[in-house]
Order: structure tokens, then sequence, then C-alpha cells
């Protein structure tokens, strides 16, 4: 999706597409949404490419750029690192957006990687987005096999290839410190560790 969000990136020299392996100094969309500036921004620009769903969110397409990093967001990670980007429990918030499409296509580029990221908390810090274990039918966007890094504004949680015991104490480092004990106990409990 191309946005106001990328526009200003791109206004401020940090998106230039010219290290792109595949369709170099291009933009690469399915869809646009934004404000008037973007709509003028995208119109008749031969450096803004639109394509299918099927073609954008292939991972073989994908993983053909370098280095290719992806970032998605997410809604709830559990302690093993399991992420939900699409519901809390039953109610449903979102699609998936090609969300595991693009973590495959990164993980598959020759020295690419992937991204999760996401506020450690929501309701005025009163809620911890990352939970002992999910509600009962929370849809796992993504396994915990295939996340490789996880970032909140505490820090970055590396879990590719890691055991449980890793996940569980890379996924505490990384929750809001309120939550920190609260996660620590229920990974006793559960015994996680």
């Amino acid at each position: 999706m191309f946005t106001d969000s990328i526009l200003n990136l791109w206004d401020a020299g940090a998106v230039t597409n010219r290290k792109k392996t595949l369709w170099k100094d291009k933009f690469i969309a399915d869809v646009a949404m934004g404000t008037r500036r973007l709509y003028d921004f995208l119109d008749q620009n031969i450096a803004v490419e639109f394509h299918r769903g099927t073609v954008v969110n292939d991972p073989a397409v994908i993983a053909r750029n370098n280095k290719m990093v992806s970032i998605n967001s997410a809604l709830q990670f559990d302690l093993t690192g399991q992420c939900c980007a699409e519901s809390i429990g039953s109610r449903l918030f979102s699609g998936t957006g090609g969300h595991k499409e693009f973590i495959h296509g990164a993980l598959n580029s020759p020295g690419g990687k992937s991204i999760l990221a996401c506020y450690s908390t929501t309701a005025k810090d009163t809620v911890s987005r990352i939970v002992p274990r999910f509600d009962p039918g929370t849809v796992v966007t993504t396994s915990r096999v295939d996340v490789d890094y996880v970032i909140t504004e505490y820090g970055v949680a590396c879990l590719r290839g890691r055991s449980i015991r890793e996940r569980v104490q890379e996924m505490i480092n990384i929750s809001h410190p309120n939550f920190r004990d609260y996660l620590r106990s229920e990974a006793d409990r559960l015994q996680m560790w």
C-alpha cells in the first residue's frame, strides 16, 4: 500500500529505491490511500508502478530484492513469539494484508530480514501487547518459527533460531516494565522456562 507516510520518507531521502535488485528506482504497489498530495505525486509518475496483489505480495517476487527488509505491525505477541495481526480473541480487527508473504519474501531474500513492530502496550499503558498466551479464538497470523525480529519501544528481540526459553526471555525484555514481573510469573506458572 502506497501511503502518505511513504511519500514523507521519499521527501526526507530515507527511501530512494536505488538499491533495489528488482524494479530498481521504482515504487511498486497494488493500492494507494492518502491525501490529495499523495495522489498528485502518483499521477503520471514514471517512478511508480502498480501491479496486482498476486505479484506485489508474491514471496518469490519479494525475495528477488537482495537484503529485503519487511516491516509489519502486530496487535499482540505471545511469549513464544507468535504474532497476531488480525484479531484479539475472536474479535476481528483486520486482514493479513500480505503480512506472512512479506515475512517469507524477506527471509528468503539474500541478506534479508523481517521485522515485526508495535508499541508494548495499548489503552494508555494498561494492557500489554505481549501476553503469556493468546486468548481463545485469537488468529495466529505468523507462527513463531517465522518470526525474525520483534521491536517495541523497549528494544529488539531477535527470535530466529532461538529456543522457547530464550524467546520467552527476549519477549519479556522488550515488554513494558510494568508487565515484566507478571509475564515472568506467568512463564513460571506455565512452565515455559
